[in-house]
């Protein structure tokens, strides 16, 4: 080796105890961070999660109780509203007992009332169930020779014109039994033993078809004898022409307490009305023979 050169020396690191406790630190000190931040975050996504629910739950809870208000409201409403009917019924019959005029009850009564027609003639009726059962008198659907007529019919207060399909009949009492499809508002039967000489009536049909006239009177005599022998009929003193039969007779309460049948050939304002209570049992005698059922 030339004597101006020195020899190569590798110089090792050797770190101190307190180099390598230092580094260890740092590294664990890091480990740590790291670690914190994770729970850090995951904690923060978990509370946003709780909190996106509870709003939720708060959101449902204000749209059910929204709900419920609504309901109550509508519920609230439909009272009223049934109250104020109520209160007009009851202001009607106020008018009708105090001897006013029968306005009231004709406009609520007439759109239950229709007009009969066969190919042979025609009468009136009224509808009994809101299921579109109509009553009339047996003979207004009878033709010249006193068979069942073709063609029957209703025209209701609206002017339209209704097909109708026959139910029965009971040839004692004269009473038929129509059917119309469809829903429609009804009359209500009164109790015809409830009924007194001297109270105001008002009789709806078709006289001489003038359709929908009304005719105004008194009940003359209760419980009178008909053609059949029965003792069934309400006297009255409201016009009754051709073309009245199969009609209602309606109290001052609204309610039919008859059907126009009949009048005196030759009388003046001497007519009767089959009483309500016959109708009724009429009536659900046919519907049972024909139906299986009875209709009031």
């Amino acid at each position: 080796m030339p004597q101006n050169q020195r020899p190569i020396v590798h110089h090792h690191i050797i770190l101190k105890p307190h180099h390598r406790w230092i580094i260890g630190s740092a590294s664990t000190i890091l480990i740590i961070f790291m670690i914190t931040v994770s729970v850090f975050t995951y904690m923060t996504f978990v509370r946003q999660e709780l909190n996106y629910g509870l709003l939720n739950k708060k959101i449902s809870d204000i749209q059910k109780s929204t709900q419920t208000q609504i309901d109550e409201m509508s519920s609230t409403l439909l009272v009223i509203r049934g109250s104020l009917e109520e209160k007009q019924q009851q202001i009607d019959l106020l008018k009708a007992s105090a001897g006013e005029d029968f306005s009231g009850i004709i406009e609520s009564s007439i759109p239950s009332v229709v007009i009969i027609r066969t190919d042979s003639g025609q009468g009136a009726g009224f509808i009994i169930d809101e299921g579109g059962y109509i009553v009339t008198n047996a003979h207004v659907l009878a033709d010249e020779s006193g068979y069942l007529a073709t063609g029957i019919h209703a025209i209701n207060y609206g002017g339209e014109r209704i097909d109708l399909k026959f139910i029965g009949y009971d040839s004692e009492l004269d009473i038929a039994l129509l059917k119309a499809e469809g829903n429609y508002k009804s009359l209500k039967l009164g109790d015809s033993d409830d009924i007194k000489i001297g109270e105001n009536v008002i009789a709806i049909g078709n006289p001489y078809g003038l359709v929908f006239s009304v005719s105004e009177g008194i009940v003359s005599g209760i419980h009178r004898e008909g053609p059949n022998r029965l003792m069934a009929y309400t006297q009255i003193d409201a016009a009754l022409n051709p073309g009245n039969s199969g009609g209602p007779l309606i109290n001052k309460e609204g309610k039919v307490i008859g059907i126009n049948n009949f009048k005196i050939s030759g009388g003046e304002n001497i007519g009767f009305a089959l009483e309500s209570n016959y109708i009724e049992t009429a009536v659900n005698n046919i519907a049972l023979k024909a139906l299986n059922q009875t209709i009031i």
